[in-house]
C-alpha cells in the first residue's frame, strides 16, 4: 500500500504505536550516557556543559595537547520508546558526544571511520588551518572505511560550534552525523553562568513501517528533535530559582526553527561567533536559528513549569500526514460503517480538530505502522500535552540543589494561581461580539466540582 493510500484509509493523520505506558504516566524519560552531574567547575575555571540525552566525550593530555577520539558508527537509536532505527553517528550515539575545551588548548582529534562508506568531519565555526577544515576532497583525502586520521590545531576563540561530515554530506547528516563543540573564554565570563546546557536540533525522514532515515527528503520530516529525541523522551532542563542559565543551541536541521521560552524574557547573548559584548545583548521571548546557526540564550530562573520548544507548530508534532483532505467541519455520520467493510477497526477523526488522537493511541484503539510514534504524547499533571517533537519543559524550582540534573517532578502551584473554570455555559456572561449584540438574558450555570489533580 502507498504511504498516501494508507493515511487516506486512516484518517486524516497518521495513526500509530501508542506508547508505553511507563513514559505516558511520567511524561520523560531520561537517558544521561556518562554525563556528569556534579556541579564543581572544571580545574581550568569553566563550568562544564550539560548535553540534554547526550554526553560529553573525556579526553587525555598527551604532551601537552588535549586528545579527544571519535569513532563514525551504524548505531541503533531511539527516538522514544515505541521508534527505533539504524542511523549513523560518533562513539555509539546521535548526536555525538559533546566536545568540551578552552579557547588556547592546543587538541588533536582523532577520527576512526567504522562506516561503510568514506567521510570527514568539518569543524563548523572554527579558526583553524585550512588542512584541518574537514572537507573532503577540497582540504584532505577522504578517511576511508578503516582508517583514523588525526586533526590536530590550536582554539583561538570561544564560544557554541558544532562539527560534522563534509563527504556525502546529504547522506550523513541526514543519517544523525553532528555534534556540539564548546570553547570556554580562556579569562573566564564576566557574568558567569550556574547551568550550561547544549542543545542540537535536527530533523528525519523516518517512513511508516521504516527503520532507516531517508536521506532524500528534503521539506517533508516525520520527526523534529532535540538532541536527536522527541517529545516526551527530550530530558527535562532543571534549574534552581535565581540561578542565571544558559541554553546553547545549534541548527543542522534541514529548516530554520524560532525557538520559544515561556516565562521569562531571555537574552540573546552569543551565536556562531562566540559570547557578544554585554552591549549587544538583546531581550527576546523567541529567537530564530537558521540553519547552520548557533544561539545563546540566558535567562535567571523563574519557579514554575515552562515549556521550551520550536514555535512552528508542524516541528512540535511526530508523524502526521501532508496533502489531505481537510475534514474540519464534515459531518462523517455513517462513514465509519461503509469504511469499516474494508477496513476493520478504522475510526474517523479531524471533523471537530485532532485533539482526540492522543486519547485513542494512549488506549490502543488506532495503532498504526510498526516503529511509528504517535502524533501526539506526552501526559502532564492536568492532562494530555498533545505534543511531540521539538519540545521539552524547562522546570525551575526553589532550593534545588546546584549540580542536581534530576526531574524534579511536575511543579506545585501556589494557591490560587492556577486557572480554573468558572462556569459551564457556553453563553456564560455578556461578552462584546463585533456586529453582534451581547446576550442581557444569559444565565450562568453552576459550576462543577473541580475533579483530579490539586496543587
Amino acid at each position: 500500500m502507498k504511504r498516501r493510500d494508507f493515511l487516506l484509509a486512516s484518517g486524516s493523520v497518521l495513526p500509530a504505536l501508542a506508547i508505553t505506558r511507563a513514559m505516558a504516566e511520567s511524561g520523560h524519560v531520561h537517558h544521561n550516557q556518562g554525563e556528569p552531574t556534579a556541579h564543581e567547575r572544571d580545574p581550568q575555571g569553566y563550568t562544564p556543559v550539560h548535553t540534554p540525552n547526550g554526553w560529553t566525550l573525556p579526553h587525555r593530555m598527551v604532551d601537552g595537547v588535549k586528545e579527544f577520539h571519535l569513532v563514525a558508527e551504524e548505531i541503533e537509536h531511539e527516538f522514544a520508546p515505541g521508534s527505533k532505527a539504524k542511523c549513523w553517528g560518533y562513539n555509539g550515539t546521535s548526536p555525538g558526544p559533546t566536545l568540551e575545551a578552552v579557547e588556547g588548548d592546543k587538541v588533536r582529534i582523532l577520527v576512526t571511520n567504522r562506516l561503510p562508506e568514506h567521510t570527514s568531519i568539518h569543524w563548523h565555526g572554527l579558526i583553524l588551518p585550512s588542512g584541518m577544515d574537514g572537507v573532503s576532497g577540497l582540504t584532505q583525502p577522504a578517511i576511508q572505511p578503516g582508517e583514523t586520521f588525526a586533526y590536530e590545531f590550536t582554539l583561538q576563540q570561544h564560544g557554541t560550534h558544532m562539527y560534522h561530515p563534509h563527504a556525502d554530506e546529504m547522506v550523513q547528516l541526514a543519517m544523525g552525523m553532528m555534534g556540539m563543540f564548546i570553547i570556554h573564554p580562556k579569562a573566564g565570563e564576566p557574568e558567569p553562568v550556574d547551568r550550561d546546557y547544549a542543545i542540537l536540533l535536527h530533523n528525519w525522514a523516518m517512513h511508516p513501517g521504516t527503520s532507516r532515515p531517508d536521506p532524500a527528503v528534503m521539506q517533508e520530516f516525520d520527526l523534529w528533535t532535540m538532541n536527536s529525541k522527541v517529545f516526551p523522551a527530550i530530558d527535562t532542563l532543571v534549574a534552581g530559582s535565581g540561578e542565571r542559565v544558559r541554553i546553547r543551541v545549534g541548527n543542522l536541521s534541514m529548516w530554520n526553527h524560532p525557538i520559544h521560552l515561556h516565562g521569562v524574557q531571555f537574552q540573546v547573548t552569543g551565536g556562531d561567533g562566540g559570547r557578544w559584548p554585554r552591549e549587544q545583548w538583546r531581550n527576546e521571548v523567541t529567537e530564530i536559528i537558521g540553519v547552520g546557526q548557533m544561539r545563546d540564550i540566558e535567562f535567571v530562573g523563574v519557579p514554575g513549569d515552562w515549556a521550551f520548544h520550536c514555535h512552528m507548530s508542524h516541528h512540535t508534532m511526530n508523524p502526521m500526514g501532508h496533502d489531505l483532505p481537510n475534514t474540519l467541519g464534515v459531518d462523517q455520520s455513517g462513514i465509519e460503517d461503509e469504511i469499516r467493510t474494508l477496513l476493520p477497526g478504522y475510526m474517523a477523526m479531524g471533523e471537530h480538530g485532532m485533539g482526540e488522537h492522543q486519547d485513542h493511541t494512549d488506549s490502543g484503539h488506532m495503532t498504526g505502522p510498526p516503529n511509528t510514534l504517535p502524533m501526539m504524547m506526552g501526559k502532564g499533571p492536568f492532562g494530555n500535552i498533545e505534543m511531540g517533537g521539538m519540545f521539552t519543559v524547562v522546570k525551575v524550582r526553589d532550593g534545588l540543589a546546584a549540580g542536581d540534573f534530576r526531574d524534579p517532578g511536575w511543579y506545585q502551584h501556589p494557591a490560587g494561581t492556577v486557572a480554573q473554570r468558572i462556569s459551564g455555559n457556553p453563553d456564560y456572561g455578556q461578552p462584546a461580539r463585533r456586529g453582534r449584540l451581547a446576550n442581557p438574558a444569559s444565565k450562568d450555570l453552576p459550576v462543577p466540582k473541580r475533579q483530579g489533580h490539586q496543587h
